[in-house]
């Protein structure tokens, strides 16, 4: 699984450089972001616009980074293709979850700018 980060001053923005996040990928897709956001104390987005395809172990997997993060480390979501919001939507993920159109907005609004 490959991810791509970037640190900025109140955020850690993760890019999930790959198509789909399923059965065979989540797993390691928990371990890379448990490496990933071990420490630091910045807000999570992670930006999904690469990923067409997202089942159940995909959405479960990042429902685990969420919580592992905990109540204080909020993880966002960014760039939704239409396929993965439908899982979202489905199954009212898309009310635990704070989802912003694009990494820019995400970061303005971590950053209050």
């Amino acid at each position: 699984m490959q991810l791509k980060t970037q640190t900025r001053p109140k955020v850690l923005t993760v890019q999930v450089m790959e198509d789909r996040i399923d059965a065979a990928t989540a797993i390691q897709f928990k371990e890379r972001m448990r490496d990933i956001t071990k420490t630091g104390d910045q807000r999570v987005v992670l930006d999904l616009a690469r990923v067409q395809f997202l089942d159940s172990s995909g959405l479960g997997a990042i429902v685990a980074v969420k919580k592992m993060l905990g109540p204080d480390r909020p993880l966002e979501l960014s760039g939704l293709t239409a396929t993965v919001e439908k899982v979202f939507r489905l199954t009212r993920m898309d009310s635990i979850f704070t989802i912003h159109p694009t990494v820019d907005v995400a970061v303005s609004h971590a950053t209050g700018t």
